[in-house]
């Protein structure tokens, strides 16, 4: 079994402030937005480095929202910051008719995502933001499982046509994917090969799925673990392709089960081949306040609970 080792922790969001700069320096339409939080986002190089490309727009997320879309009237490619619960739920008008409606080119980088935004509590910890965007009609979502991947998936989105959601967290997490990586948009990574049971995983529940992986083995299991950084457009290939070979499958991420990942994959399954799937998600439920740490273990979103889901649905074959 393809084993996965890490030899530091990054945040995300310091891999879109690294993906930001390196855009600065080499597409001069892009430019960035961000409603008080440049620190949390890390833009300060970007800003830096490109004064005349940055708009701070304070404590205005609907007004952000609007600004981004009339920039790109003018050729410009715009990538607005703040935390992701700002980024969609506070402002979700705004994006739904002056940018998705219209379709306009605005890049929505959201910060602090799920429950491991951590002490700050249940009112910053938005767990439904995926559905809410995937819902929009050509609206692409991605949510990234380490700095490396978040760094490429920030270049790439500069290239699409089109609104894009980018969701990525606060802690330092395991880097473990290719530094220098190309990222396509909506093209699965299958990170190891197995027969018993598919992973589908997002985000930060990657590297749990494979730390679960290694688990699994020990026990017999003989794991497919897959990285689905797009949630839309979804790689329905990928992933019927290896459920056809496992005949079982465990989603994970760190989002509600309403309206996330798992959701896609069952609507996948359910149209093509229907097929025994449980869930690692929250369980329509706000957050509270933790240490991430804490915050993942009480809510199931940890290696843990997806070997137990892994072992409940193989019972279900």
């Amino acid at each position: 079994m393809k084993t996965y080792t890490y030899t530091e922790k990054k945040d995300t969001r310091s891999g879109f402030g690294a993906g930001l700069t390196e855009l600065g320096r080499t597409n001069p339409n892009v430019v960035a937005l961000c409603a008080d939080l440049i620190g949390s986002l890390k833009m300060d190089q970007f800003i830096k480095e490109n004064p005349e490309r940055f708009f701070q727009v304070g404590i205005a997320e609907a007004n952000m929202m609007g600004i981004a879309a009339g920039l790109t009237i003018g050729g410009k490619i715009p990538f607005t910051g703040t935390f992701a619960n700002f980024s969609t739920g506070r402002v979700y008008d705004q994006i739904r008719q002056s940018i998705a409606y219209s379709g306009k080119n605005v890049k929505i980088c959201a910060s602090h995502a799920g429950l491991t935004l951590g002490e700050d509590g249940a009112t910053h910890q938005i767990l439904e933001d995926i559905g809410l965007m995937k819902m929009l009609p050509g609206m692409t979502v991605i949510n990234t499982c380490d700095y490396n991947q978040t760094k490429a998936a920030t270049i790439a989105i500069a290239d699409h046509e089109g609104p894009v959601y980018l969701r990525f967290g606060r802690p330092a997490v395991p880097v473990f994917t290719p530094e220098n990586q190309k990222f396509e948009i909506g093209k699965a990574i299958k990170l190891t090969e197995g027969t018993d049971v598919t992973i589908v995983a997002t985000g930060h529940l990657v590297w749990e799925a494979l730390e679960a992986s290694k688990v699994l083995h020990e026990k017999g299991i003989s794991v497919e673990v897959i990285n689905i950084h797009t949630i839309k457009p979804l790689d329905e290939k990928a992933i019927l392709e290896s459920v056809a070979k496992t005949g079982c499958v465990v989603t994970a991420e760190e989002h509600n089960f309403l309206g996330g990942l798992g959701e896609s994959v069952a609507r996948t399954l359910a149209l093509h081949n229907p097929t025994p799937q449980e869930f690692v998600a929250t369980n329509d439920t706000f957050g509270e306040s933790g240490t991430p740490a804490q915050l993942m273990e009480k809510y199931g979103l940890n290696s843990a609970s997806i070997v137990e889901k892994v072992q409940t649905v193989i019972g279900r074959k």
